[in-house]
């Protein structure tokens, strides 16, 4: 059994081109610190990244940000966030932020972010952790990935008893219940990527 506390959000350094993708971000964050659940994020003032801490900011949470130090040179930071941590790499990065957070929200974002939505995933089907992995999908933003996803399962190279286990929520006021409840069981549900592909 886990508690939730903390949530790693990986998102995109811009805002993308659609108003609901930054909509989405802000209304999380501030869901998430009326909720007193804390923010570990990577550390950036822009973008959905500065929108999402910015929310839990308004909603009276705690913010902690890791950022490598070469990233550090070249990106605007939060001076608001609470805690900031500057790491050596990224490796160090992902792994701090792994160990701080008890569940992982992936918004919209790019290469960076679906990367480290993918390594989770892959950590917690190789039995690395069991902590809740929600994509929140936006306008249908995860659909295509969630399509590969069954495409994968279907020509072999997501056998049974190497299932894949996630979270898909469409609304922002799902997140909190859905991770809430997960991290709550003791084990994950049978069979939930497969009705998830089915619905969504």
């Amino acid at each position: 059994m886990s508690v939730l506390r903390s949530v790693c959000v990986y998102c995109g350094s811009g805002t993308g081109t659609d108003p609901a993708f930054a909509a989405a971000a802000e209304a999380l964050g501030r869901s998430m610190g009326e909720a007193g659940l804390n923010l570990v994020y990577g550390g950036g003032d822009v973008g959905l990244m500065g929108t999402v801490a910015r929310g839990v900011l308004a909603g009276g949470g705690h913010v902690t940000g890791i950022i490598p130090d070469f990233l550090k040179r070249r990106e605007r930071m939060l001076d608001e966030a609470q805690e900031t941590i500057v790491v050596p790499d990224m490796h160090t990065r992902k792994q701090m932020m792994f160990e701080r957070a008890d569940a992982f929200v992936a918004l919209p974002g790019g290469i960076g972010t679906l990367e480290e939505l993918v390594e989770q995933m892959t950590w917690s089907q190789l039995g690395r952790h069991r902590k809740p992995i929600l994509l929140l999908s936006v306008n249908g933003f995860w659909r295509p990935l969630l399509t590969l996803l069954a495409h994968m399962r279907e020509q072999g190279f997501i056998r049974e008893g190497l299932e894949l286990n996630y979270l898909v929520a469409e609304r922002v006021e799902e997140v909190i219940p859905m991770l809430t409840q997960a991290a709550s069981r003791a084990e994950p549900r049978p069979g939930a990527a497969e009705a998830i592909e089915t619905r969504f």
